[in-house]
């Protein structure tokens, strides 16, 4: 990874050398006013992924690179990669982060009970707040914040629906009693949906967070002295 920035710093900060100046060498120069040549660009960002980053910073001035203006310099399977290693990332930090329908950024979404997000790449380059709707994708419509769904037709939680429509299933609680409890729940902690198969006991381990918690009383204890939790109607 060093050796990976330090060849991205000789691009960078050799800009009037002979190599800059080859007319054979692509050469690109970036948002924040450096210039590389594409292939260094793209190592340099490997570097930070592998480093498990979810932002793609220049190593000189450490700004901030939009994903969108990355994205362009990327052949297909490179963008899959990346796609797929930046959201890696992000669960690794319990960070929700989403690419923006405005530039393609990766953008985080700081308030988990607000869907109105706002780009800050869209919003400087625009030159105008620019939100969009976290669930939807949609351009923000309504009023801010909301938990739930934005103003724009057809905008609904995926994940909500199937905490709702979910069949109930039939669990061993204890020796001589059975219980019953929607098939899927959320993680009380970070809102990962879990499907029970009926296989193993009702203990569960989220795989995104490694919470453990009872499926039936959805408290950390198995004791389900409360009885089982009703159907969940909001993700935390």
């Amino acid at each position: 990874m060093i050796i990976v920035s330090n060849a991205f710093n000789e691009v960078c900060v050799h800009l009037s050398d002979e190599y800059d100046n080859d007319p054979g060498v692509l050469r690109v120069e970036l948002s924040c006013g450096h210039v590389a040549d594409p292939m260094t660009l793209t190592d340099c960002c490997k570097a930070q992924l592998l480093n498990g980053q979810v932002e793609l910073k220049c190593p000189i001035c450490t700004k901030v690179w939009p994903y969108g203006e990355v994205r362009t310099l990327l052949t297909h399977k490179e963008q899959l990669y990346f796609k797929d290693t930046l959201r890696e990332n992000a669960a690794k930090k319990m960070i929700d982060i989403k690419g923006c329908p405005g530039c393609g950024s990766f953008v985080e979404r700081k308030d988990s009970a607000n869907l109105c997000v706002q780009c800050p790449f869209c919003t400087v380059k625009i030159g105008k707040k620019y939100e969009f709707c976290w669930q939807c994708g949609g351009n923000w419509k309504g009023p801010r914040p909301r938990t739930d769904k934005c103003d724009n037709l057809g905008c609904s939680n995926s994940d909500l629906k199937m905490l709702r429509d979910c069949k109930m299933i039939t669990l061993p609680h204890s020796k001589d009693q059975i219980i019953q409890c929607p098939s899927i729940r959320a993680c009380p902690d970070c809102g990962m949906l879990i499907e029970h198969t009926l296989e193993g006991c009702k203990m569960m381990a989220c795989f995104n967070c490694k919470r453990s918690f009872c499926f039936v009383c959805l408290k950390s204890s198995d004791c389900c002295k409360s009885g089982a939790a009703p159907r969940q109607t909001s993700i935390s």
